[in-house]
């Protein structure tokens, strides 16, 4: 397909199944909100990194990384907190289908070198996950979840979700978070906010998944799109759009 049918075929897909955004946001301080950096991992978003890292320099992942940079930055000048996941595998722990990637201890699973400072910021919780729901990655041995204490720690009410990949880690997170919101586990949280800017997707054209065996075609605006849309058709709110209070920039 060449690049004005993938247009047509794109538009096509949106006004069909539209994920229509929601009101842009305003964030003040007076409503406790978090931001939370889904898998921002050298093994996700750096070229050559990995199995499972973009071959060649990715628009929209280099894009998502730069909003998630200005975010992170605004909320750490405020003091607002951060939960960071990161993909962190053990080497025998295979996750099917998936081939070996972001292994623990390696570049891999670390943050992207945009992003490695904050390991050192008081507000920020870094939690390694071995699996793709990072809500479930942060069941602990002993059952307790380090999300929902930081939840509830921190007396959040809005949640802000941005990260890799839109259709996959972004989306099992949220909907995971969206069910045991409505199962009320997770006061006094009120709403999901996925930033569409914030958020990117692995690019597989059919042409390429044709020669892998077992892989499946994964066009990257198409599985953005949809994971937009499936994460709202669960109760989360997108918006493409974010302003902070005057003392900072817009987003």
């Amino acid at each position: 397909m060449g690049t004005v049918g993938q247009e047509a075929a794109i538009d096509l897909l949106k006004s069909e199944i539209p994920a229509e955004e929601d009101e842009p946001l305003l964030l003040t301080g007076d409503v406790n909100t978090g931001l939370v950096l889904v898998d921002i991992v050298n093994g996700f978003c750096t070229v050559g990194a990995g199995n499972l890292a973009p071959v060649t320099p990715n628009r929209q992942i280099s894009a998502m990384v730069d909003e998630s940079v200005k975010l992170a930055k605004v909320f750490c000048e405020k003091k607002w907190p951060i939960y960071a996941l990161r993909d962190s595998h053990h080497p025998d722990v295979p996750e099917p289908p998936n081939p070996p990637h972001c292994i623990a201890g390696t570049d891999e699973s670390e943050l992207v070198p945009a992003l490695q400072w904050l390991e050192n910021e008081p507000n920020v919780t870094v939690r390694c996950k071995d699996c793709i729901d990072g809500f479930l990655g942060s069941i602990e041995k002993d059952g307790s979840n380090v999300f929902v204490n930081w939840v509830k720690a921190n007396e959040i009410k809005i949640i802000l979700v941005v990260g890799i990949c839109t259709d996959i880690c972004v989306l099992d997170f949220v909907c995971s978070v969206l069910s045991a919101r409505n199962r009320g586990f997770l006061s006094p949280l009120k709403d999901v906010i996925v930033y569409s800017p914030g958020c990117a997707t692995y690019d597989l054209p059919v042409q390429i998944a044709r020669n892998i065996k077992g892989a499946l075609p994964h066009p990257q605006e198409f599985m953005h799109h949809i994971g937009l849309y499936m994460a709202k058709g669960r109760g989360a709110k997108v918006v493409s759009h974010i302003s902070f209070d005057t003392t900072t920039n817009e987003t």
